[in-house]
């Protein structure tokens, strides 16, 4: 998932998908806690996704299983869109990633995450730097 889409909160607390995100993200996904280089957003699993990281959280040992991993889970949400490609955010997770009204949704890789559009513009103004961009391409092998 590549791109950054702008989008509203409708009055029922529900975003559109993006169109070019609707196929990958299909007709079932994942909305949980995300946090990016400290920002707080929201992270969206595919179905798949979502399902890989629940079979690697069930093999670790009790002892590994601590609260925030489970923090992820439970206050995940799994989101069906409508007729019209909206879903609704839960109030704890708009709270959490402080999203008022305007939201920036972006892919990352085979995720995308949902901030709140002051948040994201001040996350993109604190890493868009050459030092930062030329550690990223570096770390992914470019």
């Amino acid at each position: 998932m590549i791109g950054k889409y702008p989008a509203k909160l409708d009055d029922k607390n529900r975003l559109f998908v993006p169109a070019k995100l609707r196929d990958e993200l299909g007709s079932d996904f994942y909305v949980t806690l995300g946090v990016n280089c400290g920002h707080r957003c929201l992270t969206i699993y595919t179905a798949s996704d979502w399902q890989t990281l629940s079979d690697n959280y069930n093999t670790l040992p009790i002892s590994q299983k601590g609260a925030a991993t489970s923090l992820i889970f439970m206050n995940a949400s799994q989101c069906t869109p409508d007729k019209q490609f909206r879903f609704s955010l839960s109030q704890f997770l708009q709270e959490y990633a402080g999203i008022r009204r305007d939201v920036m949704i972006v892919g990352r890789a085979g995720q995308a995450e949902i901030w709140d559009s002051e948040e994201f513009a001040a996350f993109e103004a604190e890493n868009l730097t050459p030092e930062k961009l030329l550690a990223s391409l570096e770390a992914i092998g470019l």
